[in-house]
């Protein structure tokens, strides 16, 4: 592949087949994936998560991926430490001359890599600001507009937003290095969508498979293995409902029926969520997830030669 292409950005709400696109895509453009779920970095969270790793193959043969099962259940994990990871992986996979095929539906860790988001900690200089301090509101706008075009008054509209701003424009420009890590990146934007109604269908159907698979003992023994409950629950849907049944705080019935009404909720959010990332000026090609396997790829290939990939 050309190392100047675009990446593959594969995306889309829950249970709309993303990971099997992906993977096909990878198989047949020699490719590498890079997962983008909030929730699948952890080891020992499977079938919670949906991760299902015998997805990663193709014709019998495995498809690399990345971010998947890096880190201990029950530490901190934030957007920032997987947009570094994300470019790292990314640096390797450009290295061996493959595809970069980023994909999974937590939108937020999607939008991160691809805008290229600066979130490296920046600390307070307390003598920058004492000199920011003494000059007036108007000189501190055209300082920030120093730095960078001011689209909105996003940073502006309060002092000490404005402060902070040019505290952050000014670290950034004595640590260029760190800019050089978060250009954004040119990418072709697949999404998958589908009848409202079918997807509630497969989600359901899905969470009763994923109960009958084990997801209960699954989140037992994450709890035997001394993980705080109140950690599981900060995870969400599966890990938060089963643990409130688990601890006593829900009946298994009224367990199963409120994850099931979450989880529809989530699914929605994350149309939400990439619908807000069109109107900032992604553009996303939405390929209906019900269609034929073969008539899905024949219009997903067609639209990533329009927008520069070479297959």
């Amino acid at each position: 592949m050309n190392d100047n292409e675009p990446i593959i950005t594969v995306i889309g709400p829950t249970a709309t087949g993303k990971t099997g696109v992906a993977v096909r895509i990878a198989a047949e453009l020699g490719g590498e994936i890079v997962s983008a779920d909030s929730r699948q970095v952890f080891r020992r969270m499977d079938i919670g998560s949906g991760k299902d790793l015998s997805d990663y193959q193709y014709d019998g043969c495995p498809i690399p991926y990345h971010l998947i099962d890096i880190e201990e259940p029950g530490v901190e994990y934030n957007v920032f430490r997987y947009q570094q990871a994300a470019y790292e992986a990314m640096e390797g996979i450009r290295s061996r001359h493959h595809r970069i095929v980023l994909c999974g539906g937590s939108g937020m860790y999607v939008e991160a890599v691809l805008r290229g988001y600066r979130l490296f900690p920046v600390p307070e200089n307390e003598a920058l600001r004492a000199g920011l301090e003494k000059r007036s509101d108007e000189e501190l706008t055209a300082m920030l507009a120093s730095y960078k075009s001011l689209h909105n008054d996003t940073d502006t509209s309060e002092r000490p937003r404005l402060i902070r701003a040019i505290e952050i424009e000014d670290y950034y420009s004595k640590h260029p290095e760190l800019s050089e890590r978060v250009r954004p990146l040119q990418s072709a934007i697949i999404g998958l969508c589908g009848n409202r109604e079918h997807i509630r269908e497969r989600i359901t159907r899905r969470l009763q498979a994923r109960l009958q698979e084990g997801m209960v003992d699954e989140v037992k023994a994450l709890l035997d293995e001394g993980i705080p409950a109140e950690r599981l629950i900060r995870y969400g849907l599966e890990y938060r409902f089963v643990t409130q049944y688990l601890t006593g705080e829900l009946h298994y019935g009224d367990m199963v029926s409120l994850l099931n009404t979450a989880i529809h909720q989530f699914s929605k959010r994350q149309m939400t969520w990439f619908r807000r990332m069109e109107r900032m000026g992604f553009k996303i090609r939405w390929v209906d997830a019900e269609l034929p396997e073969e008539e899905k790829i024949r219009q997903i290939y067609h639209w990533l030669r329009e927008d520069g990939i070479q297959i």
